[in-house]
């Protein structure tokens, strides 16, 4: 069994570094780790190689410093990664994504049998390129997978979808996007470490290896465009009532009476209720 999981590294940073006039992130500005929701994607692959037995490649799109990120994938249990790094790759939205990363199937695991990938990334949560690649590659697919099961050529999986949970049946080979709350990452080994940062197998790629066409990858390539970045403005004002406690309770109930009056009512009614 192939197994090909899609990784990406994200700045580990809680506001991202964008770039306002070019609308792209600026990753070489922090420091970079693996996509929690990708992560979990990988440890699903690796419980799947534990019970039935698979090879498992790892592949990220991205800067230099992606390396690391695959090399930690190495640690956790994959076979190899790929950095699929060229300049030309850089600025890509998610059709383009797609592409090239449909690509990089193509010329390095063509007899795949099953593609994880996380449900969206911390960085865009846009959970476009998914969808993108399994059509790009004419795959059965779902998304959002909290559980899965293998029997021979069939996979049955389980996920949440408005409310409701889900159980679907597909055959191989297939594509499947993992959520961030299913398949904990097991702990990574110091062995494992070791081995992956001193000898792992992390080969670099470049959009020729891929014999991708110029004008469908990166920016030129990219059918969308961010006009504009900012951060949202907050709808509503805050107001400090200042004086004596008495005063403040005054002015508050006069002006907030009607609406507090009906919120106390709906709590000692289920007080009562309860």
């Amino acid at each position: 069994m192939r197994i090909v999981v899609f990784v990406k590294q994200v700045p580990a940073v809680s506001e991202l570094p964008w770039d306002a006039k070019t609308g792209q992130l600026r990753r070489e500005a922090a420091e970079g780790m693996m996509d929690p929701a990708a992560k979990r994607a990988l440890e699903a692959a690796l419980r799947l190689k534990d019970a039935h037995g698979a090879q498992v490649i790892v592949i990220s799109m991205g800067p230099p410093s992606a390396e690391e990120t695959l090399r930690e994938a190495v640690a956790m249990g994959a076979d190899r990664g790929f950095l699929l790094c060229d300049p030309r790759l850089a600025g890509a939205d998610t059709l383009a994504t797609s592409y090239t990363l449909a690509r990089a199937v193509g010329a390095l695991s063509p007899d795949f049998d099953l593609i994880l990938l996380g449900c969206h990334s911390a960085d865009s949560e846009t959970g476009q390129v998914g969808p993108h690649l399994a059509e790009e590659l004419g795959l059965p697919a779902a998304a959002y997978v909290e559980k899965m099961a293998l029997k021979g050529r069939k996979l049955t999986v389980e996920r949440v979808s408005d409310g409701w949970l889900e159980t679907l049946e597909m055959d191989l080979p297939a594509l499947l996007t993992v959520t961030a709350r299913a398949f904990r990452p097991r702990p990574v080994p110091m062995t494992g470490l070791e081995q992956a940062f001193g000898q792992g197998e992390v080969f670099i790629l470049s959009a020729a290896d891929l014999r991708a066409d110029p004008e469908h990858v990166g920016w030129a390539g990219s059918a969308g465009r961010i006009i504009k970045i900012y951060a949202p403005a907050a709808q509503k004002k805050g107001e400090l009532i200042q004086g004596t406690p008495k005063a403040c309770v005054r002015e508050l109930m006069a002006r907030f009476g009607d609406r507090l009056g009906g919120l106390l009512a709906k709590d000692l009614s289920g007080e009562e209720q309860a």
